[in-house]
């Protein structure tokens, strides 16, 4: 029963005093009714406590439907400003209203103290953080959202929402979406790698989640890992937080330098070799097939797997040459991933090795996050079928071979080496002079976010090294910071 007094209704009545507009342009009258409501509560025109108007009356006063005031009255709900008592009607909730504008407060880019570390969860809090305080962010290896296609993306993703239905509601396969591995197959095999859907893929949430169940199901504390010098900065942390001994094979043009990897797995007898074979991150280098045998012959000979990580193969100026493809999975797990492609924060990834690691990586999926999201899978999936990938995928490249040309020339020119020119990719591996660390320090506070050569190395130590993202040349402001730091 409802025990607010009549003064109180109709004073809440009152002071609501909302006048729908109709005209053109105007925002949806639920909308318009949610905002109202929204001032009246920063204004403190509504407190804590109060019954807002029925939803009966609201609607014969304003002239409009009541399902437009129940759909407004469910999104203050939703919002926490307002709660429902059954049989009493909707009241304003004693809770703090918070801002809309999420970034009108947002912590900016952390400074850094001199004794604080530059290191890679530094690196990753500030590449997730709002980017409000941000002018550029060369570190997170994703291309700027205007390179990609967004129609095609909002395509296929409503075309799922209408063919779905109702087996969006479930967690989905555990080893991943069936036809969407049946696509892939057709994808790896279109590339030289002939693998068995049923039995030699599964699906993940990323490149980065499927190195991790790579690893942590392969690794045991104190076992030894190869890691080509430089490499993706994340490997190394992952691998920080398995406890295992890191040592590092330098990377060359061609490949991994293979007398420094027989040395060391011939001293060390390592349980994994971790490389980035084609459109190696950061150099942008490649895998010459006599580099490729030699390394094969040396896993054989010493017994250790190989984890290919796959992540940048789609910008290879040519069908690439992979690891996997020449061993045919006995010994090498490819890791891949379209975020790098299609978007960030589609997490759909894959993973391709023999069928017992399968499914022993399949088990540790389940245990770490049952499936992964259908939804994504399904939207990759499509765009895969339909045919668009390829061609969306030929302009990437070409507007990055013509971005990195620029890019080049601009580095040159503010007194940056490049030993040797990328093969293909994202990035410029430059030398500055000067440790990087301490310019990308100088950068950050200028709100630029570098990735300095420290991070990308197992050993961690000073570097005058810098990964730079091709995609700064289109950055005069962030160009005139890196110029002023050096």
């Amino acid at each position: 029963m409802d025990q607010t007094t009549p003064t109180v209704h109709a004073a809440a009545s009152n002071a609501l005093g909302w006048q729908p507009q109709r005209a053109p342009g105007m925002p949806p009258l639920v909308e318009q009714l949610v905002q109202h409501c929204l001032q009246l509560l920063a204004g403190h025109s509504l407190r804590a406590g109060t019954r807002l108007p029925s939803v009966r009356q609201l609607a014969d006063s304003a002239g409009v439907s009541r399902d437009t005031v129940v759909q407004a009255y469910d999104r203050l709900v939703a919002q926490g400003v307002a709660h429902s008592r059954p049989g009493a009607g909707f009241f304003v909730s004693a809770q703090r209203l918070y801002s809309n504008n999420v970034d009108a407060k947002a912590p900016q880019m952390p400074g850094l103290s001199a004794d604080a570390a530059f290191d890679t969860s530094f690196l990753l809090r500030s590449m997730f953080r709002p980017t409000q305080g941000t002018q550029f962010d060369g570190s997170t290896g994703i291309l700027p959202a205007s390179w990609l296609d967004h129609d095609m993306l909002n395509t296929a993703v409503r075309s799922v929402g209408r063919s779905a239905g109702l087996q969006l509601l479930g967690y989905g396969a555990p080893q991943g979406y069936a036809p969407l591995r049946q696509q892939l197959a057709a994808y790896l095999l279109a590339q030289g790698l002939a693998v068995d859907p049923e039995q030699e893929l599964m699906t993940v949430s990323g490149v980065t989640q499927g190195m991790d169940l790579v690893l942590r199901s392969l690794l045991r504390p104190g076992d030894t890992v190869l890691v080509e010098d430089p490499a993706w900065f994340l490997v190394f942390g992952l691998l920080r937080a398995l406890g295992v001994q890191v040592l590092a094979v330098p990377r060359l043009r061609d490949g991994p330098d293979v007398d420094s990897l027989q040395r060391l797995a011939a001293a060390h007898r390592p349980k994994l070799f971790i490389t980035n074979t084609v459109v190696h991150n950061p150099t942008g280098f490649g895998l010459s097939l006599p580099v490729a045998y030699d390394v094969l012959r040396l896993a054989e000979q010493h017994d250790f797997l190989i984890l290919e990580d796959d992540t940048y193969a789609d910008f290879a100026p040519q069908p690439p040459m992979r690891l996997a493809t020449l061993d045919r999975l006995r010994r090498v797990v490819l890791v891949g991933g379209f975020s790098k492609t299609l978007a960030g924060s589609l997490r759909v990834g894959y993973i391709a090795a023999q069928p017992e690691r399968i499914c022993a990586l399949t088990d540790a999926k389940l245990l770490s996050g049952l499936t992964s999201p259908e939804l994504g899978e399904r939207v990759v999936h499509r765009i895969l079928a339909q045919g668009q990938y390829r061609k969306h995928v030929q302009r990437l490249r070409e507007r990055l071979d013509t971005t990195r040309q620029r890019c080049l020339k601009l580095v040159e020119h503010l007194g940056l080496q490049v030993r040797q020119e990328p093969l293909a990719g994202m990035f410029v591996w430059v030398d500055a002079q000067q440790d990087t660390e301490v310019l990308a320090r100088k950068a950050a506070a200028q709100g630029v976010l570098l990735a300095p050569g420290v991070l990308f190395s197992a050993n961690q130590q000073a570097s005058t090294m810098l990964r730079l993202p091709v995609s700064m040349a289109d950055d005069p402001a962030s160009m005139a910071v890196l110029g002023r730091c050096l």
